[in-house]
Parts: structure tokens; C-alpha cells; sequence
């Protein structure tokens, strides 16, 4: 049977293949099966779990741009059904780098 495993390198997964644990158990790195596990590549590897690598702050700005960006056509149209919901939303999305729920709590669009 073919599993999902994680071959990790300096406690973080490198790759996550699909193969065989015992062809996994061939590699000289460390493998992990990970079929029922959520992880992915960069995560971090203590020995028993892994743990999602923390966004960065350059991360959740462009994320925050290409949003700003995504709704700049709904700014003119003073009739579009979700304007004021827009507008509020384009506001705490360029207030948010300035509060404590930076970067781990993105705005909400509506």
C-alpha cells in the first residue's frame, strides 16, 4: 500500500512523496508516514509532530495587497450591492499591520 510520507532534513520536511514505508525506509533521511497526518513541505519536525511555519509579515502584506487589489473595480461603483461592506473591508485590511492581530488574524471579508 501506498502512503504519503514526509522525508524530513534538519527537523523540517523537505518533501512529501508518495510511496511505500518500506521504500521510505530505504532513504537515508529521516521519513515519516504522514497519511493521516496534516503536514506539508517547511513544516517543522519535533520527533512526534509537526507544526505549520509561521507566516511572515512580507507574506501577509502581499496577501493584504493582492486583496486591496481584487476589489479596487467595487471602489467607484457607489451602487454595487456590497460597497459599504467593501469599503469597511478595504479599511481593516489597511489598518491591520498597525494592530496586535498582526500577522495571525486576517481581516474578514463580508
Amino acid at each position: 500500500m501506498e502512503n504519503k510520507i514526509a522525508i524530513i532534513k534538519d527537523n523540517v520536511v523537505d518533501n512529501v512523496i508518495v510511496a511505500t514505508v518500506e521504500f521510505g525506509n530505504t532513504l537515508n533521511d529521516i521519513t515519516v508516514d504522514v497519511t493521516s497526518v496534516e503536514c506539508g513541505i517547511g513544516w517543522s519536525y519535533d520527533g512526534t509532530g509537526f507544526t505549520r511555519p509561521a507566516k511572515t509579515s512580507e507574506q501577509e502584506k502581499a496577501w493584504r495587497d493582492s486583496e486591496l487589489k481584487s476589489t479596487d473595480f467595487i471602489v467607484p461603483l457607489t451602487d454595487h450591492p456590497n460597497h459599504t461592506a467593501t469599503i469597511t473591508y478595504r479599511q481593516e485590511l489597511r489598518d491591520w499591520p498597525s494592530t496586535e492581530a498582526f500577522p495571525n488574524t486576517k481581516p474578514i471579508k463580508i
